[in-house]
């Protein structure tokens, strides 16, 4: 019962060796890109780097990790190659197990198994992979062998429907990539400032940690604070008025995430005439 990759791209490597490294097969690596592929198996370890029409006659166990939109177009040249016997994971977030239908129509378990972890590079992913969560689809036979390796990692299984996928990725996105989006936001308004990226990032560091702290051990309800949740609609003025030199998407993102500071000031009990007010300051900037 021998793993194949498909794939060379940094959850790739980090998948791979993190998996080798706790005793699972991986014995060949295969991407389109022979360098790449050269590169990220012997990051790996000692594993093949083998042309992907290849990779079946070395595993019968396949995970694929590379672009959505290059997942039906590997599981195809998978079986072209011989792929009709195992099983398949595709590692992607948002992308349906009927992405690999041609492959499941071949007689192969087809699932998915998605790290909800974000993996800047291959040496962070190895670090950051156990004890992740991770979301998985598919095939009776799939969808074991993908929470084996979830158990083998000391990571928390979350069973999602193929059909909703998308929206769990769009949650994962909100929860990570939209951290970074806004952080990137305060750091060009503290350069606007005079204070330069690295200097801000330190300043602002200890402030979004320890929010994000408060927010995942208390719950965000209870962690926000802030003038919107004050309901201090002078200060939210203040902002308003203040970020029309910013660029635009600066202060529309400002606007967006007030409004969801609105409905967490409306669970903490802001009067409602409070919550109004403030609305009212970001319709009126909406256009």
């Amino acid at each position: 019962m021998t793993i194949g990759i498909a794939g060379a791209g940094r959850v790739a490597q980090a998948l791979g060796r993190v998996l080798r490294e706790r005793g699972e097969p991986i014995v060949a690596l295969a991407s389109r890109n022979a360098n790449h592929a050269a590169a990220a198996a012997r990051f790996i370890g000692p594993i093949e780097a083998v042309p992907l029409s290849e990779l079946p006659s070395h595993a019968n166990r396949i995970l694929i990790a590379v672009s959505d939109d290059a997942i039906p177009e590997v599981a195809e040249e998978l079986h072209r190659g011989g792929f009709t016997s195992g099983i398949a994971l595709h590692v992607s977030g948002a992308s349906p197990v009927e992405t690999l239908q041609g492959l499941r129509d071949a007689g192969i378990a087809c699932g998915s198994m998605h790290p909800l972890q974000t993996i800047a590079t291959p040496e962070q992913g190895v670090a950051s992979l156990p004890g992740c969560s991770y979301a998985i689809t598919g095939d009776a036979a799939a969808t074991d062998w993908a929470e084996e390796i979830a158990r083998k990692l000391g990571g928390r299984v979350l069973r999602i429907p193929s059909e909703l996928r998308p929206l769990y990725h769009a949650a994962g996105i909100l929860a990570s990539n939209a951290l970074t989006g806004l952080l990137a936001a305060s750091v060009t308004i503290f350069q606007q400032l005079g204070i330069g990226e690295r200097d801000a990032l330190d300043a602002l560091a200890p402030l979004a940690r320890t929010s994000l702290e408060n927010a995942l051990a208390h719950g965000p309800t209870q962690a926000l604070t802030g003038p919107v949740v004050r309901g201090d609609a002078k200060t939210v003025a203040a902002h308003l008025d203040a970020l029309r030199t910013q660029p635009a998407e600066i202060h529309a993102l400002y606007r967006a995430s007030a409004r969801q500071f609105l409905t967490i000031a409306h669970a903490r009990g802001v009067p409602e005439e409070r919550i109004q007010a403030i609305l009212q300051l970001i319709q009126e900037q909406d256009g």
